[in-house]
């Protein structure tokens, strides 16, 4: 098994899935700006396995097939459990946060399936991927200083709701490519700058 992380695109899927694995660890040491900093370096690399991929030539069918699976496993963990999580925890575990934590992860899981099972089309996903997540976890972080004291937790309720709706409506949304990657990698490493120094002070 181990022999498919040798290929370069699962390898940087892999790494993704670690830094998954990171972000949850500041976030259950409450650290949160230092957790989302981590992922979005994920949420980077979720971007990049795929031009890696279409661009490493001779990947066996087996190869990419395992690469699918791993991407839809480190998607999971990044993009809907550890955001479920920081939810919780600057929630300070409410109910109401297990509730829609628990819809985000279910419905998460739904969308990832979905996609495996009849991809995007024409270019379009339908309803707003996961991969939106963390940009709209990390914006609200970013934001919190303008929302006031005791207002970050209610803003994220918010959020994930809208999120939840929009995961499951019919909006055509259209698949990163071109220059779409630029302002990916600008916000992905701005934001996590920005973060890692909040976190760090």
């Amino acid at each position: 098994m181990v022999k498919y992380l040798l290929d370069p695109a699962n390898a940087i899927t892999a790494a993704a899935l670690g830094l998954g694995v990171l972000g949850i660890y500041f976030g259950l040491t409450e650290r949160p700006e230092l957790g989302i900093a981590a992922v979005l370096w994920a949420f980077l690399a979720d971007h990049v396995d795929g031009l890696v991929a279409r661009r490493t030539a001779g990947r066996s069918q087996h190869t990419r097939e395992i690469g699918r699976h791993l991407d839809s496993l480190a998607d999971l963990v990044c993009e809907c459990i550890f955001p479920g999580l920081i939810l919780l925890v600057i929630n300070h575990y409410a109910l109401s946060s297990l509730a829609i934590a628990t819809a985000s992860i279910i419905v998460g899981a739904l969308r990832l399936s979905y996609y495996n099972a009849f991809g995007a089309r024409d270019g379009y996903f339908v309803g707003v991927p996961v991969t939106y997540v963390v940009p709209v976890l990390a914006t609200v972080f970013l934001l919190s200083p303008l929302l006031g004291p005791g207002r970050l937790g209610p803003a994220l309720n918010v959020a994930f709701c809208v999120l939840l709706l929009l995961h499951l409506s019919s909006i055509r949304v259209p698949v990163t490519k071109g220059w779409m990657y630029g302002p990916v990698v600008v916000f992905a490493l701005g934001a996590s700058a920005v973060l890692i120094g909040r976190g760090a002070s």
